[in-house]
């Protein structure tokens, strides 16, 4: 897997006369040898020459786990007090010309670094390649996701368990983070959103101190890291009885979420699933309450390519997973968003994510 990641990499290269190409992102790290390591401020690099195997630098305190970890297996390390870009020219080939690197991951600080003792004339950027490789996912991708959506839901399914009513929106998150923990995750994916009553009309919301009331809705926007991978769900609930208004935009945004997902299907345009569901909440009269794109990639990050809404006009292919989560959000009132992670089959769809999506009421 990946060699053959890596042999996509080399006909770039080859196809942009680049002498190599330098990875710096630990997830693309990750994703080219199987090693995975924050390095914090410690330099990290993979080194794919045009010609030759390819190389990975590592800090020494990794050298015991990239070489557990990694299929690159010509490693170097540099100390604290040894400067690793020195490491890096020797690695890198004599008399280099055009040096492919991560333009988004690469700083400044890096790149006037790295400039000091690569005297390359010329750098591309290798973003573009490697995102589409990361577009369609591998069956092993997939099943890293599906376990990722596993652990998500049955933490989630775990906290409900533990709802009341005069429950602040921070205890349910710690309860639920301490659920992820327990259950296997590494951790949450992104900063936990539990939102209740009029908060849950904040789309990116922050819990805080608001009890939750009977007759609020309840907002879950969850998920976590596993084996170098995520998930992503939002689930919406009732506490006790709620308004006729609530029911009905729960009611709307379910059928906009379920639209939308019965459209996908290889072939299809991006743009087409968001206007379906765009289309279903206009009709209603809500439109300008789902203020939002349909949704995103997600893989290694919770955010990655492609972005699901109404200008983008890429077709879907099999392999492609990314999130359904339609929303309407009455300020003052409340908010409502749906939430599933799909994979583009070559027939149609697959949802990953399993979790209920009938309005459920918590009654405590």
């Amino acid at each position: 897997m990946f060699q053959e990641r890596i042999s996509k990499l080399h006909t770039f290269l080859t196809e942009q006369e680049l002498n190599a190409v330098l990875i710096t992102s630990p997830k693309h790290v990750y994703y080219l040898t199987g090693f995975f390591t924050d390095p914090h401020e410690r330099f990290m690099g993979l080194v794919i020459p045009a010609e030759g195997k390819p190389s990975l630098i590592v800090p020494a305190l990794d050298r015991e786990a990239a070489a557990e970890a990694s299929f690159v297996q010509d490693i170097h390390t540099h100390t604290d007090i040894q400067n690793p870009y020195e490491i890096l020219k020797q690695v890198l080939p004599a008399n280099l010309a055009k040096l492919g690197i991560e333009k988004s991951h690469m700083t400044v600080e890096r790149y006037e670094a790295l400039g000091q003792v690569v005297l390359a004339s010329s750098y591309v950027d290798v973003e573009e390649p490697l995102r589409e490789m990361r577009l369609i996912k591998s069956a092993d991708e997939v099943d890293r996701l599906k376990h990722a959506v596993q652990l998500v839901e049955d933490s989630l399914r775990e906290t409900l368990k533990k709802v009341k009513t005069g429950m602040t929106e921070t205890e349910i998150v710690a309860e639920l983070e301490f659920q992820m923990k327990r259950l296997g995750a590494e951790g949450p994916s992104f900063t936990s959103m539990v939102l209740a009553g009029e908060k849950s009309a904040l789309p990116h919301g922050k819990p805080g101190t608001r009890q939750v009331q009977e007759g609020d809705l309840l907002l879950f926007d969850i998920g976590v890291a596993a084996n170098g991978y995520v998930s992503d769900i939002t689930r919406t609930f009732a506490v006790g009885k709620i308004s006729a208004q609530l029911q009905e935009i729960y009611e709307t945004v379910l059928a906009a979420n379920e639209a939308a997902i019965a459209e996908i299907r290889p072939g299809v345009t991006f743009a087409h699933l968001d206007k379906t569901a765009r289309d279903v909440i206009t009709a209603k009269g809500y439109g300008e309450y789902f203020m939002h794109r349909l949704g995103h990639g997600l893989g290694m990050d919770v955010h990655e390519y492609p972005s699901v809404h109404s200008q983008n006009q890429e077709v879907l292919r099999p392999g492609m997973v990314f999130t359904i989560e339609p929303g309407i959000y009455l300020p003052g009132v409340g908010g409502v968003r749906i939430e599933d992670d799909v994979l583009v089959t070559e027939t149609g769809v697959e949802i990953l994510t399993q979790f209920p999506k009938k309005l459920t009421s918590i009654n405590q």
